[in-house]
């Protein structure tokens, strides 16, 4: 399982969480490492704070976007404490370590936010699920690296001595083919006037989570995209052919 879980720190200011991220993936076992738009990397401290972890370190990815990092990714979660206007499904690290354990096949990224403000709404509206870890009410504030290391630990415990659970039938869908099936379905309703493209409000907030709930696999999601292509006003209505 552990060799399927991508962690993904956004936007990190300090070199040394970067590091210290690194030496607690290191230590459960996890190895897919990706960086988005550090502020500092690489660094001489990012290594020093690293210590036995520096091959994972020296194995990490470098991107500008959340798109690139997670583009080949099935689920993509992110850690959070942020309130929303609009209720996200939100696991434990423990809850979250079951349900990835669950999804045999999948690559899973992991988001972690800036250390001053975290995620952003519109990065946090790009998960299928939101991770919060319980702390002291009074003072629930994590660093970075310990953020990783808590969510890493649940992983690891939860790989160990279990078998992976059956395969379903068809792959399921990257985040690249979910995206596109989103960007087809926004297109859909604004051509046949059922949202307005300068005030779509909710309307595709709330469809991103309904689709985020149902684990879409590829062929589902060619299903629905010859069905939007159909229906669709500006299509010329010639038919297709079933995926």
């Amino acid at each position: 399982m552990l060799d399927r879980i991508r962690i993904v720190l956004v936007e990190t200011s300090h070199p040394g969480n970067i590091g210290a991220a690194a030496r607690a993936m290191k230590t459960m076992g996890l190895t897919d490492f990706v960086l988005v738009r550090p502020k500092r990397f690489p660094d001489p401290q990012s290594f020093w704070r690293a210590a036995g972890g520096a091959d994972v370190l020296t194995g990490v990815r470098v991107v500008e976007s959340l798109t690139e990092a997670t583009a080949d990714c099935h689920w993509v979660v992110a850690t959070s404490a942020r309130l929303r206007r609009i209720p996200w499904p939100v696991m434990s690290p423990r809850e979250f370590s079951e349900a990835a354990h669950a999804r045999v096949g999948q690559r899973i990224a992991v988001l972690f936010g800036r250390e001053d403000k975290g995620l952003n709404n519109e990065e946090l509206q790009r998960c299928q699920c939101h991770v919060e870890i319980p702390g002291n009410p009074e003072y629930p504030v994590l660093n970075l690296a310990m953020a990783v290391q808590v969510v890493a630990y649940e992983l690891y415990q939860r790989s160990i001595g279990l078998p992976e659970p059956l395969v379903w039938d068809r792959p399921p869908a990257t985040v690249q083919e979910f995206e596109g099936f989103l960007a087809h379905l926004e297109s859909v309703l604004v051509n046949s006037h059922f949202i307005n493209p300068d005030n779509p409000g909710q309307t595709l907030n709330r469809l991103r989570r309904l689709f985020s709930r149902v684990d879409l696999d590829n062929t589902e999601v060619a299903i629905l995209r010859g069905v939007l292509t159909q229906l669709d006003p500006g299509n010329s209505g010639k038919p297709l052919k079933a995926p």
